[in-house]
């Protein structure tokens, strides 16, 4: 049998962190670069529980079934494969009590398939893929923990819409691992008591749904970036943003008893095309579709905060994942050596890690001095030149073959002038003054984070 250990050091109690790990943190500690699928979470962490994953193998797919044994309240839980990659897998999770808080230590007895050949062969490959796995985990789980360690005694009833895309399906599981109960909005018949239905091409949202619920995030919408834009397109896109906030906010503004604060999300193309002027929140409205778009979508949410409702406009930068949005594009190109500028690369990209993006909507439901425009990017905006090298360098592969403005127009249309050759230089001045601890503040550590290129430089990894 092989050996793999890693510890971190973590800043609560053996109890709370355990009590983090039970509140669903298996979505959080997937790395975005593997593309695992949750097909069946663990109901528990008790000893019996089945945890049901779909793992990609190149081109193709296995089912992998991992059962709790071993559980002792406030110390360790563990996982046994019974279905899998592996000949053999076994995962303790131990919880020790130091002077700050505890220790977790993952510690893994795993055993290849072919024997001594298969050790051979892949063993040094499983090795690093394990230590590049467990410096993202711990990474998540020690900066969550701390995050919520921060607003502890603040935990509330939060309904969020757009729950199953991109920012919502890890929003969501950071809210519950800090105590919060969720309740999904969503389009279809409701599966439990935590899911209540709405039907915004219809007009119809419940208010008594709302009843109970202390706030509101908002991130429903058609992708901006799925698709060639053309007329129809277009009209997808603003009507799928501005007609369901408006029924939101209207359904809120009727209400005796309302959530108490709405984050309602926006994006950076309110500023438009703006060169390297530097912007904030008191920044003007740009004069584009998406900056148009924009204004009428913040403009949506005015019934709620007429009627009292603290709202909060979350202008998001581009989400830097390898799971969508701009970057999942860019990295096949760039992984073969051929990605480069696009454009003149002079131009400013605001961008924010996946994981910024759902702590700082989570800090403004949080904190009650936060209301109007809140730009939700990371400090330090870039220029595509330095996007470009920075990418390269993570990736560590050469970035020569530059994609120059008419190509991009001739791949993208109209898209290529709005999200990849306009220019928008954000600084997040409200979320500094207001206090929100960034994990990652410059685009190559959000880049190495979401992308398992992080140097490990600590010593308590240990391989046998």
């Amino acid at each position: 049998m092989n050996h793999f250990e890693r510890s971190v050091a973590l800043p609560v109690s053996p109890a709370e962190a355990m009590r983090w790990h039970e509140r669903g943190a298996l979505s959080r500690l997937l790395p975005p670069w593997d593309g695992v699928i949750v097909e069946k979470p663990p109901a528990s962490l008790q000893d019996g529980e089945l945890a049901e994953l779909r793992i990609p193998i190149g081109p193709f797919s296995k089912r992998w079934v991992a059962e709790h044994f071993g559980f002792e309240a406030d110390r360790q839980f563990c996982d046994r494969q019974t279905e899998g990659p592996f000949r053999q897998w076994e995962h303790s999770h131990r919880f020790e009590p130091t002077a700050h808080g505890c220790q977790l230590t993952d510690s893994i007895e795993f055993e290849l398939p072919g024997g001594g050949w298969g050790d051979w062969a892949a063993q040094p490959w499983v090795r690093r893929q394990l230590q590049r796995m467990f410096r993202f985990r711990h990474d998540v789980t020690s900066a969550d923990l701390a995050f919520h360690q921060l607003h502890r005694g603040k935990e509330m009833r939060i309904a969020v819409t757009g729950s199953s895309g991109l920012v919502g399906s890890q929003l969501a599981p950071f809210l519950e691992g800090g105590g919060h109960e969720v309740i999904r909005i969503v389009r279809r018949a409701p599966r439990n008591d935590h899911e209540v239905r709405w039907e915004p091409e219809r007009g119809v949202l419940d208010a008594a749904s709302l009843e109970g619920i202390d706030a509101v995030i908002h991130l429903a919408g058609e992708g901006i970036a799925d698709g060639r834009w053309n007329e129809a397109k277009k009209r997808r896109i603003l009507e799928s943003r501005v007609e369901p906030t408006k029924l939101l906010a209207r359904t809120m503004a009727s209400m005796s008893n309302p959530p108490k604060v709405l984050v309602s999300a926006s994006a950076i193309g309110y500023y438009g095309d703006r060169g390297d002027e530097p912007l904030d929140e008191t920044s003007a409205v740009g004069n584009s579709f998406l900056a148009d778009v924009c204004a009428g979508w913040e403009l949506a949410t005015e019934p709620a905060a007429n009627a009292g409702v603290r709202v909060v406009n979350g202008r998001i930068g581009i989400v830097l994942t390898p799971q969508g949005g701009a970057l999942k594009p860019m990295l096949l190109p760039f992984k073969l050596g051929a990605g480069g500028v696009m454009g003149n690369g002079r131009q400013y990209w605001s961008c924010i890690s996946l994981d910024d993006l759902i702590g700082s909507l989570t800090h403004c439901v949080l904190t009650d001095s936060l209301h109007g425009p809140v730009n939700l990017v990371c400090p330090e905006p870039v220029t595509n030149r330095e996007f470009t090298k920075t990418l390269a360098k993570v990736l560590r592969r050469p970035a020569f073959l530059p994609m120059p403005a008419f190509a991009a127009r001739l791949l993208l249309g109209e898209m290529a002038d709005a999200l990849i050759l306009a220019s928008t230089r954000v600084t997040p001045t409200r979320l500094l003054d207001s206090g929100y601890p960034f994990r990652h503040p410059t685009v190559e550590s959000a880049l190495r984070h979401v992308l398992g290129a992080t140097a490990d430089v600590e010593t308590t990894s240990q391989v046998s």
